[in-house]
């Protein structure tokens, strides 16, 4: 979506907007806790992010890189930095195809900073000099498919201090087709809000975002704004002064200040803030929440659908998904970014186009062996892996191989049902409690326009011994509410689904719409995930030592336990689907399983359980597919 065009929403609805500006990060780790942070800040809901350019090779690159993870995994509508600085026209050509193969459609055109090396900012053979070239170029490659922004400088320029020249180049990059302009970041309030008055009386209209940079340190304070030429309001000295030494405090008077500031902003009418972040959270969290602008336990404040959508080439449209990747939204994104159409409004098929394969980036395992060892210890017992994901509900871990973020509070109503199950050796994946009509505006379980009610199935997917397999199908077999998928690692395929079709487990009702199923159960889709979600668990098993018990325990668990899904279809029943469970447990939890062949079986087919050797045997599957 185009910024003017939320931009625009926002002037007309009078409800304020912000956006955060992120720059490409050093290191590889830094990459790393950008992308978390960017994912984490996603629910604040930004109306936009900006990722500046990194002139030259790599950094380049990672702009682009950025700005596509950014746009297809996170659903961000972002908007992408492009300089004329050592830039000519085949590096923009390259840069700007990216960003449309991204599914980017927004661009802030600049001239840019000369090089370190260089003293005076120069033009590159076969490249652009002025903003407002880049503005022409970009409009006459691609039409209207870009936005094109533009930047404005209220206190000017460190190189042109003249306003009247620098209003006159504004003015030209406007008219050669930029549709918006975002300022240098300022702390004078009553300067920058004369400059809108110039800005106006010289016949531009397009929305104007004001550039504000949150008070993270005193030092990084001053020398940030000094470095721009920006005025300090001489109470602002005043204030931080006394407290300059004590960070924590820094960043207290600092919102204080902010915040009034951003107020003065919107009582003049001006709906759009744009945070110059740094790469930082806490500071532009603070200003926000103050300002009324964010929850204040960070969750959405509107989902259009119940996961994250991604804003990708040909993906905007989508809002059909399998239920299983609930959890690991990346690794969907990856695995289906070359399909050519996704789902609206039905599943359809998916035999065609196919999932993709598990060695592309981002589907394995993150981390090092070191950090995930560190993260969820070294099981030796079945008991030590369900503690695991004990800590994982209680939310004492933030993560688990099959789940990339902590969980939600979705879960808080059936939280001490599913702690219960992990105790007695049944582990739980991904879970979610019936839901019967709730409104859309319901700040856990809400999704979608206002004036609709949403409905789920209950639902949960789980790792279950071979000793309580057949006990549970049996039981649910019984109950003509339930479905159920049940597989191994080798593919040995069990279920009572009436058909390979997909089952929606979550709706909405809308006013002037048709029913959106956005989340669905099929067995195609199920099957791809068994792959990942066994790698998954194969992939932890090899950050420990090959001849260590957690090798062993972790390998085991893999080769030998079933992934069952389970979907209770009656959705006015909230604790059925856990009443299949009653006085299930798993023998032998404290024990460690054995390695050794024990009468010609391998150790995938044998199981240590209450002192006793058990083989498992593999049951005729009611259907199977291979």
């Amino acid at each position: 979506m185009h910024i003017k065009d939320k931009l625009a929403e926002a002037e007309r609805s009078g409800q304020p907007v912000f956006s955060f500006e992120f720059f490409p990060p050093k290191t590889a780790q830094g990459v790393q806790n950008l992308y978390d942070r960017m994912d984490r800040m996603h629910d604040l809901g930004p109306a936009f992010i900006d990722v500046t350019w990194g002139a030259g090779g790599s950094r380049s690159q990672l702009t682009c890189e950025m700005v596509n993870i950014a746009q297809t995994v996170y659903g961000l509508e972002t908007c992408m930095h492009l300089t004329c600085t050592d830039m000519e026209k085949s590096k923009i050509d390259d840069a700007l195809k990216a960003a449309y193969n991204a599914g980017c459609t927004n661009i802030l055109a600049l001239r840019g900073d000369p090089p370190r090396e260089k003293e005076k900012w120069q033009a590159v053979k076969d490249g652009f000099r002025y903003a407002k070239d880049l503005v022409e170029y970009i409009k006459a490659r691609y039409g209207d498919h870009f936005d094109i922004g533009v930047a404005g400088y209220p206190e000017g320029l460190e190189d042109q201090q003249d306003t009247e020249l620098l209003m006159e180049h504004l003015k030209e990059k406007i008219d050669a087709g930029g549709t918006f302009i975002v300022t240098q970041m300022f702390y004078d309030v009553e300067n920058f809000l004369s400059w809108v008055n110039k800005v106006r009386a010289r016949g531009i209209s397009v929305p104007i975002v004001p550039g504000i940079m949150p008070i993270q340190t005193h030092a990084a304070f001053f020398r940030r704004a000094n470095g721009m030429n920006c005025r300090i309001p001489q109470e602002w000295i005043d204030a931080l002064e006394p407290v300059k030494n004590d960070d924590a405090a820094v960043r207290d008077v600092g919102k204080g200040l902010v915040v009034e500031m951003c107020q003065k902003i919107i009582k003049a009418g001006i709906m759009q803030l744009h945070f110059y972040t740094m790469n930082l959270a806490q500071a532009t969290s603070m200003v926000l929440e103050e300002l009324g602008l964010v929850s204040k336990d960070g969750t959405p404040t509107t989902r259009l659908l119940p996961w994250r959508q991604s804003l990708g080439l040909n993906r905007r449209e989508e809002d059909v998904r399998p239920i299983f990747w609930k959890n690991r939204n990346k690794s969907y994104v990856a695995r289906t970014q070359e399909w050519d159409e996704f789902p609206n409004g039905r599943w359809g098929d998916s035999r065609s186009p196919a999932f993709g394969e598990l060695d592309a980036y981002d589907i394995g395992l993150k981390g090092t062996n070191e950090q995930n060892i560190k993260l969820w210890g070294e099981p030796e017992t079945i008991k030590d892996v369900a503690n695991i994901f004990i800590r994982f509900l209680e939310k004492d871990l933030k993560s688990l191989p099959w789940s990339d973020s902590p969980i939600t509070s979705e879960s808080d109503i059936i939280r001490t049902k599913l702690i219960d199950l992990n105790r007695r050796g049944l582990l739980t994946i991904t879970s979610q409690p019936s839901v019967n009509g709730v409104k859309s505006s319901h700040p856990v379980h809400g999704w979608g326009p206002p004036g609709g009610y949403v409905y789920q199935k209950a639902y949960v997917e789980l790792l279950v011994s071979p000793q309580l397999i057949t006990d549970l199908i049996a039981r649910i077999e019984k109950n003509v509410n339930m479905t159920y998928y049940a597989v191994t690692k080798d593919g040995n395929l069990r279920t009572n689904a009436p058909s390979d079709g997909p089952n929606a487990v979550t709706w909405g009702v809308f006013p002037g719409k048709e029913i959106v199923q956005p989340t669905i159960i099929e067995t195609i889709s199920f099957l791809a995930w068994k792959d990942e979600a066994f790698r998954l668990g194969t992939d932890w098993a090899k950050c420990h030592a090959a001849s260590s018990p957690s090798r062993h325990l972790i390998d085991s668990i893999m080769d030998t336990w079933y992934l069952v899904n389970i979907v209770g279809n009656d959705f006015h029943e909230t604790d059925s689907i856990f009443t299949l469970f009653e006085s299930l447990e798993v023998n032998g939890m404290d024990e460690r399983p054995i390695a050794l062949n024990i009468n010609g079986h391998s150790s995938k087919e044998v199981l240590k359980t209450n002192g006793e050797h058990k083989t498992i045997a593999n049951k005729p599957s009611k259907d199977v597919l291979n």
